[in-house]
């Protein structure tokens, strides 16, 4: 069952023009392994004037995974003559959100790039500021087309999707009861890797049993109690995978302390330094993801280029991140990528 997702995403590689890659690590003083470029200024993407770029999380200090994508865009920032603008709530709230982008509109930044809390909720005040000059770009999660001009996207939503069931599907021998906890109902990404990973399990998988989808709000410690209540409620669960960053670790925590380790696999999307203790001692069998320092540092350089008057090109080298893809106005940066027990230490982010 396993080969189709490996033909897949054999078959989208073979249509990028041009390859690309992930980095490693967040920094080269820890241990970056060769070959592996940092961020650089952009030949091409230096601007005409100071622009002011404000950078919109999902939460402000939601999880680790912004707080890397963050960085990424304060380094962008640095090297490129731009000032960053990290604004938004604390946590992952649309109707703060709003509130947050009201008072930007009033400060007369050039550029918003927001990952949105909800696809529909924040198109009118996106508009409004679109309306006054401001230009509009999404990062991580996207709104409804009309409330922005593009989407910087991670990874190709159908591949990433495919490829997070075909992880629990390889840890759990393709067979069993799974649960899947999403980090909001809400979210546009969130909601498309849902929908791919039931087209894959309905396609590949007849004897995986999804028995529960439930949310943990990206928050650390209701994803524990979640995770917690998943294994009460559903004493014959075999696997779980989490598509949000906090997750996966809260699941395997949970596991581990109900001494279910390597019973119930865990796998799913969450960076390497988060997940590392728990692959080490089988409380999680897999986990996937890119790198969210590279994404925030990604979209500053396009959003540079979008106020310099260049859109996004399919096969466009960004120096410091390699060939990204263009699918209509969709960016996406490049492929996902697996920690297990034998490379998670490679890694630092």
């Amino acid at each position: 069952m396993l080969f189709a997702a490996v033909l897949l995403a054999t078959s989208c590689q073979a249509r990028s023009a041009k390859p690309y890659e992930l980095i490693y690590s967040m920094d080269k003083e820890k241990g970056q392994p060769t070959g592996q470029a940092q961020p650089q200024p952009s030949e091409t993407s230096g601007p005409a004037k100071k622009f002011k770029i404000a950078f919109v999380p999902k939460g402000t200090e939601l999880n680790d995974y912004f707080a890397y994508a963050v960085e990424g865009a304060q380094e962008a920032g640095r090297s490129l003559g731009v000032d960053v603008i990290v604004a938004g709530s604390k946590t992952a709230d649309a109707d703060l959100q709003i509130e947050s982008l009201k008072k930007l509109i009033a400060d007369k930044v050039d550029l918003i790039a927001i990952s949105a809390n909800d696809p529909v909720k924040l198109v009118p005040v996106l508009r409004e500021a679109m309306n006054q000059g401001i230009k509009v770009i999404t990062w991580d999660a996207d709104t409804e087309p009309e409330g922005r001009t593009f989407f910087v996207n991670m990874v190709d939503p159908e591949v990433l999707g495919r490829h997070l069931l075909d992880t629990l599907a390889l840890a759990m021998g393709e067979k069993g009861n799974y649960a899947i906890m999403t980090g909001s109902f809400s979210a546009a990404n969130l909601n498309e890797w849902l929908k791919w990973i039931h087209v894959q399990q309905k396609e590949y998988y007849p004897d995986l049993h999804l028995v529960a989808t439930v949310a943990n709000d990206d928050d650390k410690e209701k994803a524990y109690d979640v995770a917690k209540q998943l294994l009460t409620d559903y004493p014959s669960l075999d696997g779980i995978l989490g598509n949000s960053s906090v997750g996966p670790p809260g699941a395997a925590k949970a596991v581990r302390e109900a001494g279910k380790a390597g019973k119930v696999k865990v796998v799913g999307l969450s960076n390497p330094n988060l997940m590392r203790p728990f692959l080490h001692d089988g409380s999680a069998q897999i986990a996937t993801l890119w790198s969210p320092k590279k994404l925030g540092y990604l979209t500053i350089v396009l959003a540079i280029d979008y106020l310099n008057g260049r859109k996004p090109a399919d096969g466009q080298e960004v120096e410091g991140v390699g060939n990204i893809r263009v699918n209509g106005d969709m960016v996406i940066m490049g492929e996902p990528l697996d920690f297990t027990p034998d490379n998670v230490d490679q890694y630092d982010f």
